[in-house]
């Protein structure tokens, strides 16, 4: 498709949307503004740079084996670089505390400082991309029997508790440099595979663990902290300490932000529904954009219904600058940064079609109860050629329109992942 195909197609576009009562400009212009962070797990497979082989334990795995997988910093910033190339709009990176700049040396995590990750962070400053962050609470000796803030050994809790708090003055200092503010994720594994009876005394240990590590008072201006739940993960399948009852209640009355994983629910539950209850109750929210297959199984982000609802509400609820996006998936059975881009791709198309619905019409069509209106204007919002509105997007910023990226991730491969 040359560039006159692709205005020719966006002015049809923009008149069928001003129809119905659309600014497809001023849509464009919201979506330029929604950063989408990239998970730097996807590139090597969650294995981090503490070990030479790094080993992925605690509840998740990578699956598959594609070649071409990052072994060092310096890959996976290469293979995040030619992600971004792809992608348009300024995006974010989230970078897991085991990925630290560690000079070859081991540090254990409740050893780590701001200066393990100074590289990251100039880094990104260079390429203009801003930073998250995440405390790693799995992969490791003191990790190995499926607990970490909820052990009932102090000794273990409180090497967590450290870990934790280092990383969120990690985040702080991210934030700090880089003038945007860090959100620093907490997910541990805890759990068990087989029944469990004290379920309250593990729950009442986590509490107490993040009690401790919430003591130090970080500056919401450059950081925020964010708390993960999870229905279940390998060899924890009967019980879960950090559930989405435990988290939603820690976060609503202790105001901290609470992230939705769309991977870490049972099956027929769905987290768009979930954006706008906890709005109520907590000034912002951060969501953890996968695609789960029948469980958590963390595949590639596709355009699919859930995604698209997840879009609808967070547009429909006016809350853009109040729920954070992020992606978290790591799929070793594909092109490793073919995963990346097609998942943004994916996201970032949900969020336009969102922009694009017109909502003060389907607005005005509920509260004077006509429901039929609105059901009828929403089926056809569907049809609308917001892809062609993508495409310009695209093109605006210099970004291959298009199934063309394709052949670039090809040449990529040949060029430089296929001789690692």
């Amino acid at each position: 498709m040359n560039k006159q195909q692709i205005n020719q197609a966006f002015e049809y576009a923009k008149m069928c949307y001003s129809e119905i009562g659309v600014d497809v400009e001023n849509a464009l212009e919201q979506l330029d503004k929604l950063p989408i962070s990239l998970h730097c797990w996807q590139a090597d497979d969650v294995t981090g740079f503490e070990h030479k082989e790094g080993a992925l334990t605690g509840g998740i795995q990578a699956t598959g084996n594609y070649p071409g997988k990052a072994t060092t910093i310096e890959q996976l910033r290469a293979d995040i670089d030619k992600a971004m190339e792809l992608i348009p709009g300024d995006h974010r990176v989230n970078i897991h505390a085991f990925y630290g700049d560690f000079g070859g040396k081991y540090v254990d995590r409740n050893e780590i400082e701001p200066e393990h990750f100074q590289s990251w962070i100039d880094w990104a400053k260079e390429k203009n991309y801003k930073l998250d962050f995440n405390a790693t609470c799995f992969s490791h000796p003191k990790s190995a029997d499926g607990l970490t803030l909820s052990h009932p050994d102090p000794e273990i809790r409180n090497f967590w508790i450290d870990h934790v708090i280092r990383c969120r003055k990690i985040a702080e200092e991210m934030g700090r440099q880089s003038g945007s503010k860090c959100m620093h994720n907490i997910w541990i594994p805890d759990g068990s595979k087989d029944v469990t009876v004290k379920r309250l005394e593990y729950r009442a240990n986590l509490k107490d663990s993040l009690d401790k590590i919430f003591e130090y008072k970080t500056n919401d201006e450059y950081m925020l902290d964010c708390i993960e739940s999870k229905v279940f993960g390998i060899g924890v399948e009967s019980y879960t300490v950090g559930s989405h009852e435990f988290y939603m209640g820690y976060g609503v009355k202790n105001n901290i932000v609470v992230t939705l994983d769309s991977g870490h629910f049972h099956p027929t539950e769905i987290i768009s529904d979930k954006i706008s209850s906890l709005l109520l109750f907590l000034p912002e929210i951060m969501l953890h954009v996968t695609r789960g297959v029948r469980w958590d199984s963390d595949h590639v982000v596709i355009l699919n219904e859930e995604l698209v609802a997840v879009a609808q509400e967070i547009v429909r609820a006016n809350a853009i600058d109040k729920v954070h996006v992020g992606l978290d998936y790591f799929d070793a059975s594909i092109n490793r940064i073919g995963a990346y881009v097609s998942g943004v791709r994916a996201t970032q198309k949900a969020l336009l079609q969102a922009l694009l619905e017109p909502i003060a019409k389907l607005n005005e069509y509920e509260s004077e109860g006509k429901f039929f209106e609105r059901m009828a204007l929403l089926e056809e919002a569907k049809s609308m050629p917001w892809g062609a509105v993508y495409n310009y997007y695209c093109a605006q910023k210099g970004v291959t329109v298009g199934e063309s990226y394709i052949a670039d991730i090809q040449q990529y491969e040949k060029d430089v992942t296929s001789k690692r």
